[in-house]
């Protein structure tokens, strides 16, 4: 027997509309996925449009590295302290970073056989700024390489021994993860020889280690206005550094103070080190 299907002996125009509803039920698993497309979209769009905006507002960093001969100098470590921005330059000594928040850093500049070079900058909003640095080839010899039982970076056992003669005043690792403070300069207020101040001027400004001790004011106000030099691992940084461009207390593993010339180490000497020295060490890998 011939078996017919139930929509055959319904009317024409009853059969489009069964079809016409069959089509308009959409599974529950469908209409969700296509809402999530949707969504996904929509928030590509929004991230492409900020990308777009926040580049408008971001800076770009583009300089040199050569050495005294002017001749450039490959594979120079260029980083922004308190940051991971890092790069390293190419044969032609060039080094470029881009999307770089507007505002002041700290740059250093390293490469083995060559003294290390430092300097504040400030990077423009939707701008480029342009530098150039030069580093001086490097007389010192390598230390003898030393094993130790314990993993410690030698430059932090030096500190250590520093710190055992007594000659100048130290923060250790552990007081820093102790205290929990968020800038470095929190540390210092507490030094009997050294007074934090924040300076405001057209060429130097931010929070300013001075010296209690010494006498003969750079800034025309007499006693206590004598800017301690600043070390950050053994690197000279600027005259007036501004303290707040060091990097966070977690990535510190020691800070040592001396108050006056006389009581500091020779690997901290130079001219004009009348008024003391801060000298800061990070820990390893930063």
């Amino acid at each position: 027997m011939l078996h017919i299907p139930i929509f055959s002996r319904l009317p024409l125009h009853r059969l489009l509309l069964v079809a016409a509803a069959s089509a308009l039920v959409v599974p529950s698993a469908v209409r969700a996925q296509v809402k999530t497309s949707v969504l996904d979209r929509a928030k590509q769009d929004a991230t492409r449009r900020d990308a777009v905006i926040n580049a408008d507002r971001f800076g770009v960093i583009d300089g040199v590295v050569t050495d005294t001969l002017d001749q450039p100098l490959t594979s120079a470590e260029v980083a922004v302290v308190g940051t991971t921005a890092r790069v390293v330059t190419g044969e032609n000594g060039r080094f470029r970073m881009l999307q770089v928040p507007p505002g002041q850093y700290l740059l250093v500049v390293r490469r083995i056989g060559f003294a290390p070079a430092s300097g504040i900058i400030e990077v423009p909003a939707a701008d480029t700024l342009r530098l150039a640095y030069t580093l001086t080839r490097s007389s010192a010899m390598l230390d003898t390489v030393k094993t130790f039982e314990r993993r410690v970076s030698l430059r932090m056992v030096e500190f250590e021994q520093r710190r055992a003669q007594g000659a100048g005043q130290f923060v250790t690792r552990e007081e820093i993860e102790r205290r929990g403070s968020l800038q470095v300069y929190d540390f210092l207020r507490n030094m009997r020889t050294i007074e934090v101040s924040r300076i405001t001027d057209q060429m130097f400004g931010g929070m300013v280690a001075l010296s209690r001790r010494e006498a003969g004011s750079v800034l025309g106000e007499g006693a206590g206005a004598c800017p301690m030099q600043v070390f950050l691992d053994g690197i000279v940084l600027p005259r007036f550094f501004n303290l707040e461009l060091l990097p966070p207390p977690k990535q510190i593993a020691g800070i040592e103070v001396y108050s006056g010339a006389a009581s500091i180490p020779p690997q901290f000497g130079g001219p004009d080190r009348r008024c003391g020295v801060v000298a800061v060490w990070t820990r390893d890998g930063n």
